[in-house]
């Protein structure tokens, strides 16, 4: 339980980055991403829904799978499996 609260801390920085691209680089670039939410934005919510490890493990898969060989389409951040 704290292990997890700290691994969410520790994912703070990793967002604040990505926010950062969200607001000043994103912006300017043509969009590309194929899913929704956005990469970024999936990278956010995994990241806060899961911590550093886990989500920043969902969001490097979701940000490999984002090319024209790729899926696309709605792809929603999984639930937190509540069991463990």
């Amino acid at each position: 339980m704290i292990i997890s609260k700290i691994l969410k801390i520790l994912a703070i920085p990793l967002i604040w980055i990505v926010r950062f691209y969200q607001v000043a680089i994103s912006p300017y670039t043509p969009a590309s991403c194929r899913y929704s939410p956005t990469c970024s934005h999936y990278t956010v919510e995994a990241l806060q829904k899961h911590g550093l490890f886990k989500g920043g493990w969902l969001a490097a898969k979701r940000i490999l799978s984002c090319n024209p060989w790729g899926g696309s389409g709605y792809d929603p951040v999984p639930e937190k499996n509540k069991n463990k």
